[in-house]
């Protein structure tokens, strides 16, 4: 067995618009309705969603069943989380919170071997091997790992020319509705402040080099987003898409 490629990275990089959608079911079936529902990335979410380590098992299993790639969201900037991440087999991380080039800067580190990382050397005993299968490992899993961090603070507007030019920073996700809340508008992330700072974090992203990064439910921005540099992009989520699907049929059916 070899490291797979991390082909959703490759498409990241290689400028293709990626869509995805966020789980926070918790449970395996959906992650497989999701998986085979023709979406380029699914992301398993460990900060809002009921997602503990072993939850995400059985879902990155039922997205590899369908081929999608698994993206892990973890619950906070923590180096033994990432590591939780990868040895699942996770090879793309979404990091929250990121606020500063020292944050962003650890956790690069903490997503790859050393020397140029600090990655622990365990996952022989893990999903990522194989169980020890991959044996070339520890030598090419650095390649094919892709760390986006989240930008979503008035600290993180001020420094994101220093985090997007992290060494093993892949990409900047924008989150906007932390973003409106730290900035003083919580529950308005289209409020113009908001908007001009979203604008501005995709803008310096793009400008670095690296893979940009948002979500939203407003399918009229798919393409607005996509146009200004955009190119990993969330279109919805799980529990969201089956809430309103679940009450639009009881209103029909009632009508």
């Amino acid at each position: 067995m070899q490291t797979p490629e991390n082909t959703l990275k490759k498409a990241l990089q290689a400028g293709r618009v990626q869509h995805g959608i966020w789980l926070t079911s918790g449970t395996g079936v959906l992650a497989e309705l999701a998986g085979n529902a023709g979406f380029d990335w699914c992301l398993i979410d460990g900060e809002h969603g009921p997602n503990t380590v072993s939850e995400m098992l059985p879902q990155l299993q039922a997205l590899a069943i369908s081929g999608t790639p698994p993206v892990i969201r973890i619950a906070n900037a923590e180096a033994w989380m990432v590591k939780q991440a990868l040895d699942l087999g996770c090879q793309t991380v979404l990091i929250p919170m990121v606020d500063d080039a020292q944050t962003a800067q650890a956790m690069a580190r903490a997503m790859r071997y050393p020397p140029d990382g600090n990655r622990g050397m365990g996952a022989v005993l893990a999903r990522a091997t194989g169980w020890g299968a991959v044996t070339d490992y520890p030598q090419s899993a650095n390649a094919e790992v892709c760390l986006l961090v989240q930008a979503e603070s008035a600290q993180a507007i001020d420094n994101i020319d220093a985090i997007a030019a992290v060494d093993g920073v892949d990409g900047v996700f924008v989150g906007p509705a932390d973003l409106s809340a730290d900035m003083g508008y919580p529950g308005q992330p289209d409020h113009p402040e908001v908007e001009k700072a979203i604008d501005h974090l995709i803008a310096r992203t793009v400008a670095a080099g690296k893979i940009a990064g948002i979500i939203t439910f407003d399918e009229s921005r798919f393409n607005e987003y996509a146009q200004k540099g955009v190119t990993f992009l969330g279109v919805g989520g799980d529990m969201a898409v089956l809430n309103g699907a679940l009450r639009s049929l009881a209103k029909r059916a009632k009508a």
